[in-house]
């Protein structure tokens, strides 16, 4: 790591442990079932101990979108062409895309990101944030070069800061990027010693035999680089995705910044748990949303010790399950800071036990 990288890392520090047992003794005292509202109290009290606060609000909340093309496309690998990365990214300045639509009914602001598309999009891209124009095939060489990927997650590391300096609560991460499903098939395997056919899915519809070419691709992958795996930087670079590298930057970030940030779906997670492997601690600020449709996601909830609270069988990308998630925590929350307690009651203590 480099200095840069290293200073902003030892910022980061055990979410508060006496705001996470007020929370909880909270959620005792509110007058109902006890435990009632299973995993979603749970996120409340993590939230608690990421602020350092037991009651608070969400009113303000971000999307980043972290948009990249990926080399490995040249193999066949995907549904549609390289060319949808350009397009879909550029929708995302129009409102015209399925997470903006879900983030403009979940009041959530959408900042999508050009970190590496393959071509400049007006509006979009700024090239003091672009790191290159997509990735090497990591089927035939590397992604990048480690210069590259340590700039790619300071990138992200500085959304999430940037972020909260202007007083966001909460932070979404979505991707745009044709082949970052076989991308994070190959992150997962090497990360989890896993059979490649077991973490690859048919990401945005690939038929039985694109998926076959798909798992003997993420196969010759694993097979062609050898990174350091105690150096999550070195994996990046000769096997990662620029837009993932971005997103292991903001939930770095949201450990740095104390701010929690939402886990969207397989290639969201695949970021987290490179985070996860640049700092432990990473994982005590991220929320999981839902389970995708993509094998390789249960995996890693599982080596991140986090449970997934949407169960709907998705895998749209763009930050969509996450974004879910907010209208549920929203809900949630009105009954955490709103409803009557126990103590509030006649004779409380014995409706406790009751």
């Amino acid at each position: 790591m480099s200095g840069k990288l290293d200073l902003l890392l030892k910022e980061i520090r055990e979410p508060d442990k006496e705001a996470m047992e007020k929370a909880g003794a909270h959620w005792l005292n509110i007058a109902k079932p006890l435990k009632s509202f299973g995993k979603f109290e749970d996120l409340i009290v993590r939230i608690a101990g990421i602020r350092g606060e037991a009651f608070f609000s969400l009113r303000k909340r971000a999307l980043i979108v972290m948009c990249a093309d990926n080399g490995v496309v040249e193999e066949g690998v995907t549904q549609t062409g390289q060319h949808m990365t350009g397009v879909v990214s550029e929708n995302f300045l129009k409102g015209d895309t399925s997470a903006s639509k879900l983030a403009e009914y979940a009041k959530v602001k959408v900042f999508p990101v050009d970190i590496g598309v393959r071509e400049d999009i007006p509006g979009l891209t700024d090239p003091k944030v672009k790191v290159r124009s997509g990735t090497g095939n990591i089927a035939r060489e590397e992604a990048m070069t480690r210069e590259e990927a340590e700039r790619a997650v300071l990138t992200g590391i500085a959304m999430a800061g940037s972020l909260k300096k202007k007083g966001y609560d909460l932070i979404a991460t979505g991707e745009m990027g044709i082949g970052n499903t076989t991308v994070s098939s190959a992150l997962t395997a090497f990360l989890l010693d896993a059979e490649p056919k077991s973490v690859t899915g048919r990401g945005a519809g690939l038929s039985g035999e694109g998926l076959s070419r798909k798992a003997a691709v993420v196969k010759a992958i694993l097979k062609r680089h050898s990174p350091d795996k105690d150096d999550p930087l070195d994996i990046i670079s000769k096997m990662g995705g620029l837009d993932i590298a971005g997103l292991t930057g903001v939930f770095l970030g949201g450990a740095v910044y104390r701010i929690p940030v939402i886990i969207d779906g397989f290639i969201s997670a695949a970021a987290a748990l490179l985070a996860f492997r640049i700092n432990k601690l990473t994982s005590e600020y991220m929320l999981p949303s839902h389970s995708s449709k993509e094998s390789g996601e249960g995996l890693i909830m599982e080596a991140l010790g986090l449970s997934p609270v949407i169960d709907g069988g998705m895998f749209t990308g763009e930050g969509c399950g996450a974004l879910m998630l907010i209208p549920l925590l929203d809900m949630v929350l009105k009954v955490y800071n709103e409803m009557i307690t126990f103590d509030s009651l006649s004779g409380g203590e014995r409706y406790r036990l009751l």
